[in-house]
């Protein structure tokens, strides 16, 4: 693996869209009892159900620390490569490298995009720290899968706070990009100009805000998503007294006003949000402290949404909440991806560590042959 001494956009690369075809995804096994309750037991196994349904269709890799390798292999199916990496805990989706490819078909080559990574916020509001071994992940696997990578840790970005067409559009959250935590001695313009050299896009769509209480200062990955170029999914509520009404309302108005790069106006799909889902007082006394302090209280409201799904290359894997809500949200996504199996995994223990089914998982897209 070498470093490359130039920008992505500049080589002619640009990192496709999540519903094209492509190689695989990357996991990481949980782990750390101060995010999954109970030791993480409960957490593994929906991380393990997430697993065999992407495995379906396409190559997964799970990284595991030293003490969960034995775990790992023996929960997960044979046909799921199992590497030992150290992590500090299991978000894929943020710390992974960005592939970006030359081209489409497996005659493209693809290399990866190393960002800096702070936990969402650093010693600002950042969740956890340290965060040393996570800030090391897109270098480890761009190693492992023997890619080239452009290295651009100078910046911090996380994968869920970016969605792309392919088609050189990208959508992201003013809450998140321009947060305190992450670059502050950028203007929006040259947060503008990272994502364009890095991401071969041309046009950035910035909504507002993200999912109501969701602590990585909104990822655009919870609110909103690409299902094909033009047109998106966006999480819902019509209710108009619970704060994410105005949030989502917001969202709806800016992509309604919008184009994309190429000029065409948005499809919204409103894929409705579960009811407010909150964290019990058995669930808060299964969590560790973290520096003497609760990571969870009671009646904490968790930012659960449909839209945190996975495009796998013959399924689309969606949480469920055990919410009325779960059916409607699953035929929504049948009649937008109708080639795809529909794979509902219950994700209420993911979602209490932080995170939902995308925030576990980052696609690699199609390897040169």
């Amino acid at each position: 693996m070498k470093v490359i001494n130039s920008t992505p956009r500049a080589d002619g690369f640009y990192m496709p869209a999540e519903f094209s075809p492509h190689y695989g995804c990357i996991m990481i096994f949980p782990e750390r009892s101060d995010s999954w309750q109970y030791g993480g037991y409960a957490a593994r196994k929906a991380f393990v159900r997430v697993a065999e349904a992407i495995a379906k269709s396409e190559k997964l890799t799970v990284c595991a620390s030293s003490k969960q390798y034995e775990n790992a292999r023996r929960m997960l199916p044979e046909h799921i490569r199992v590497v030992e990496m150290s992590s500090n805990d299991s978000w894929a989706r943020d710390y992974a490298p960005t592939f970006v490819t030359n081209g489409k078909g497996s005659g493209a080559e693809i290399r990866g995009v190393n960002w800096g990574f702070n936990a969402w916020g650093g010693l600002v509001d950042g969740l956890y720290f340290p965060w040393d071994s996570d800030d090391k992940m897109a270098r480890k696997l761009c190693d492992l899968y023997e890619k080239d990578m452009y290295d651009h840790s100078d910046f911090i970005l996380e994968g869920g706070s970016i969605h792309v067409d392919g088609e050189g559009t990208c959508i992201t959250t003013e809450a998140c990009l321009l947060s305190p935590g992450r670059n502050p001695s950028l203007t929006k313009e040259e947060i503008e100009e990272n994502l364009r050299e890095y991401l071969g896009v041309e046009k950035i769509i910035w909504l507002k805000n993200g999912i109501y209480g969701d602590e990585t200062n909104e990822h655009v990955d919870n609110i909103c998503a690409f299902v094909k170029p033009s047109e998106v999914v966006l999480a819902w509520t019509d209710d108009q007294s619970d704060p994410q009404y105005a949030l989502s309302q917001s969202c709806f108005e800016i992509l309604s006003q919008s184009t994309d790069a190429k000029g065409r106006p948005f499809k919204i799909h409103k894929l409705h949000c579960p009811k407010p889902v909150t964290v019990t007082p058995e669930e808060c006394e299964g969590l560790d402290t973290m520096d003497f302090n609760p990571t969870r209280t009671p009646g904490e409201r968790l930012a659960a949404s449909y839209v945190n799904f996975y495009i796998a290359n013959k399924a689309v894997v969606m949480p469920f909440f055990g919410d009325p809500a779960d059916e409607p949200a699953r035929r929504l996504l049948g009649e937008l991806f109708p080639e795809r199996e529909i794979i509902a995994v219950p994700a209420r223990d993911i979602l209490i560590g932080g995170g939902n089914i995308h925030c576990i998982t980052q696609q690699i897209p199609i390897f040169e042959e």
